[in-house]
């Protein structure tokens, strides 16, 4: 009996991952048109007001500013063409960090990770999640090019209150295309990632300022692919 039952949750685990092993085979042609994350935004923001909508339009890679790109892997993953999903280095430093401080005030979390989480799970720290967070990692780097996952990523991540994507961010900010970003716009918007629904309403702060700089002066160190 036991066995048995055991059997039957193996089976049903290995189901359930295919579906995301299958999603990601299939957004390797196919431009995913929601997030799970866009989803909980809209379902939230529909609470206040049930008309709301998000903004979001895909852009194909090639029409994304190439200093987005460099600010972006400069800011949230400089290690993002050489590792294989995971930064064991950053990984490390921000635990280290986190326990000095007694709370969470950094994170290790790579450009795959943080993908992996938008378009999938929930905002809930739970082990369950990181688990889950961890093998869709792995299935994406197995099956996505590293282009193929920043430009996911470039049309996915938020970056204000319901600004999904360069080019609704470009957009909503700068009243541009995402193709027409310069450095100084790339560096702020890269800078804004960690906390954007706050800089979307608080647009300069000393904090902001110093992390556009930082990130730019970076920018050129950071290949993209």
């Amino acid at each position: 009996m036991i066995w048995r039952l055991t059997l039957l949750v193996f089976a049903a685990l290995v189901v359930y991952e295919s579906w995301f092993f299958g999603k990601l085979v299939w957004w390797i042609w196919v431009n995913p048109t929601n997030t799970a994350f866009m989803e909980a935004r809209r379902e939230s923001m529909r609470e206040d007001n049930p008309e709301a909508s998000i903004r979001h339009k895909w852009v194909p890679y090639a029409d994304i500013s190439v200093h987005l790109k460099r600010a972006l892997i400069a800011a949230e993953d400089a290690k993002f063409l050489d590792h294989d999903g995971f930064d064991w280095r950053a990984l490390q430093r921000a635990a280290s960090r986190n326990l000095k401080s007694g709370k969470v005030v950094a994170g290790g979390s790579t450009i795959t990770q943080q993908l992996s989480k938008n378009l999938f799970l929930s905002s809930n720290r739970t082990p369950w999640r990181k688990l889950q967070e961890a093998a869709i990692t792995v299935m994406m780097e197995t099956v996505m090019s590293k282009r193929r996952i920043l430009e996911i990523y470039l049309n996915v991540i938020e970056w204000g209150d319901g600004v999904f994507g360069a080019e609704a961010a470009a957009r909503y900010y700068y009243r541009t295309s995402a193709s027409g970003l310069s450095v100084d716009q790339s560096a702020r918007l890269a800078a804004m990632v960690p906390n954007p629904r706050y800089y979307d309403r608080v647009r300069t702060t000393e904090a902001l300022e110093k992390k556009t700089a930082i990130i730019r002066s970076r920018m050129y160190l950071s290949p993209v692919p």
